[in-house]
């Protein structure tokens, strides 16, 4: 039972935009098998690989009012001020950003930060530089939407492309709700997610730190407590 359990927990269910992807490496696998068996059990560890990539797996969202979580798996790669996209209609002034980079073994599937509705949603082409560098928020190609908090403020998230994606999905329309944690797009292969959030409000998370998509806490939206150091160690 312990062992049955233990593979249970590594499975997840596909998102469904990875179902196809599955099936066409099943059939490539397939095909490889009748050309040289080598190159079948070499799509085999293909084809786990893509599902692995597509795995959705259910995560336990903090739901006190206040609390902004992560849109994303990945590692935190910036905490700093900085000018959101125009296209946000978030304002000129520099907000607290805080950007998530997300590797190919990361999941990809993004959640919505915090419980609010969708005001604008705007996407703009742009480079596939690699996503982990600051220039990428500015150059990658990127979709961004504004999000209009219960308390009046705003907050901005933007998925941005990588150096290996190329599909960036936002199943987000204006006008919709969604509560912290609720699922609302991924992004294919490697890529970025930027949190802005409200002038004033600290990131709770350092550079260096991992962040799990509904779940690790980035900022609290009734705290005044500073910005959070970490050491690497």
């Amino acid at each position: 039972m312990d062992i049955l359990a233990s593979i249970r927990s590594v499975l997840h269910p596909l998102h469904r935009e990875g179902v196809r992807f599955v099936a066409l490496f099943a059939i490539a696998t397939l095909i490889l098998f009748l050309i040289w068996k080598p190159l079948g059990w070499l799509g085999v560890v293909l084809t786990l690989w893509c599902a692995y990539f597509f795995r959705d797996p259910p995560r336990a969202t903090p739901t006190r009012a206040g609390l902004v979580v992560s849109p994303a798996d990945g590692k935190v790669v910036a905490t700093a001020d900085a000018v959101p996209p125009a296209e946000l209609g978030l304002g000129e002034a520099a907000r607290p950003r805080i950007s998530i980079f997300m590797s190919v073994f990361d999941v990809h599937v993004n959640r919505v930060p915090v419980a609010s509705t969708v005001d604008r949603v705007s996407y703009r082409p742009g480079k596939f530089l690699n996503a982990a560098e600051d220039k990428a928020s500015d150059d990658n190609e990127r979709n961004s939407l504004r999000l209009i908090l219960d308390d009046g403020r705003d907050l901005g998230v933007v998925q941005i492309a990588g150096l290996v994606a190329r599909r960036i999905v936002c199943d987000a329309a204006p006008g919709q709700t969604y509560d912290a944690g609720q699922r609302f797009g991924i992004i294919r292969f490697g890529s970025r997610l930027d949190v802005y959030l409200p002038v004033g409000v600290a990131p709770l998370v350092a550079v260096g730190q991992r962040a799990v998509a509904g779940e690790t806490v980035l900022a609290d939206l009734t705290s005044n407590e500073g910005p959070r150091l970490a050491v690497v160690g």
